[in-house]
């Protein structure tokens, strides 16, 4: 969106509110110092502070639709010194440029939805504006200012030390794939996907990252691995990449597949089927680089099969995976399926739930 315009959530905080794998609800903070404390009259006035990592912006939008409350988007936009550590930024407007701060100016938000370190800067900025500013953190802020935030989420396979009142710790990442926009989706693809032969396989690639690579090796041997699947259950595929999967990893890819039924890939042009694949899907297969990625395919309730060979997963990554396995949301890829359910995971909903609790208590 761009900077200074306001969402409406396309669903409310009800929405998969309560409904968690067992095992897998977020651990709350143990304490919620504003409990209540916004007027009857009002809603909260939200920010959600969004940069130039989609990704983190996706987390960030994720809370704030689930919490069901009107917001603005705060567009961030980095000089050179977004880069300096956040104990150097502070509390301060130090590495955005002009433009973001202008936007920046009141009426004050009530609660400020940041993610990612570089946002919480500006986040702790905006506080200093308006002190009973209630505070959302997701993904681990830095040392730095820690006390003024009220709520920080960071996944449990971050591995932080210590406790801390206002940290929780959640499975995976929040995202935006609730029930609502899968039945959404599910009902505007199903023109296109849904005739298709059952079981439906819905491939999702990612690819390389910072210190990973997704070779072609590598890509044959998931198209293994998937064909085999396809073949033996008499089922069809649908097949998309990202940015990162590489344009010889892909060739490799697709060469080896079976051909899909159904095909997107990254820089192709027209309406961008993933969130289709994923109403539509019979069972997901994903590659495991991405915690995003991973999170929004737990969201179906579908089987979640993860294509995770050592050489691509980082540790943390590789304990992720660990988790959802021992929760039974997914499993590790091996060329074989079954049918089988999970319940939906969407982290969001348990950070919104937090949220309401201290903002408005029990008030719906």
């Amino acid at each position: 969106m761009p900077s200074g315009t306001s969402g409406k959530p396309p669903s409310r905080a009800a929405d998969g509110a309560g409904k968690g794998p067992e095992g897998a609800t977020a651990t709350p903070p143990a304490a919620t110092p504003r409990l209540g404390q916004m007027p009857e009259d009002r809603d909260p006035l939200v920010w959600v502070l969004s940069d130039d990592r989609a990704g983190n912006t996706s987390q960030a939008l994720g809370v704030a639709e689930a919490l069901g409350w009107e917001f603005v988007t705060k567009d961030i936009r980095y000089t050179w010194a977004g880069r300096l550590p956040n104990v150097l930024r502070r509390a301060s407007l130090i590495g955005v440029d002009a433009s973001t701060g202008s936007a920046m100016v009141s009426p004050w938000p009530d609660l400020v939805i940041a993610a990612g370190r570089r946002t919480a800067p500006v986040a702790r900025w905006i506080k200093r504006r308006n002190p009973a500013a209630y505070l959302c953190q997701i993904m681990w802020p830095g040392a730095s200012g820690l006390n003024d935030f009220d709520l920080i989420a960071v996944p449990s396979h971050d591995h932080l030390p210590g406790v801390r009142d206002n940290v929780m710790r959640i499975t995976g990442a929040p995202h935006r794939v609730t029930e609502t926009r899968l039945a959404i989706e599910a009902a505007r693809w199903h023109t296109r996907l849904g005739s298709l032969k059952r079981p439906l396989f819905a491939l999702i690639v990612g690819g390389s990252t910072k210190n990973r690579t997704f070779t072609p090796a590598m890509a044959r041997d998931l198209a293994e691995q998937v064909g085999t699947m396809v073949r033996a259950t008499g089922g069809s595929l649908v097949v998309t990449t990202s940015r990162r999967t590489g344009r010889e990893a892909e060739t490799a890819l697709m060469k080896a597949l079976p051909a899909p039924a159904h095909l997107f890939r990254w820089g192709d042009t027209g309406e961008n089927p993933y969130f289709g694949y994923l109403a539509h899907a019979s069972a997901v297969i994903v590659t495991g680089d991405s915690v995003s990625m991973v999170s929004e395919a737990c969201a179906t309730q579908a089987p979640v099969y993860i294509y995770a060979p050592p050489a691509l997963i980082t540790p943390k990554h590789a304990r992720l995976h660990q988790n959802l396995y021992a929760l039974g949301l997914a499993e590790p890829l091996s060329g074989l399926y079954r049918p089988w359910v999970h319940p939906a995971l969407n982290a969001a909903t348990d950070i919104a739930a937090s949220i309401r609790r201290a903002l408005v208590g029990d008030r719906l």
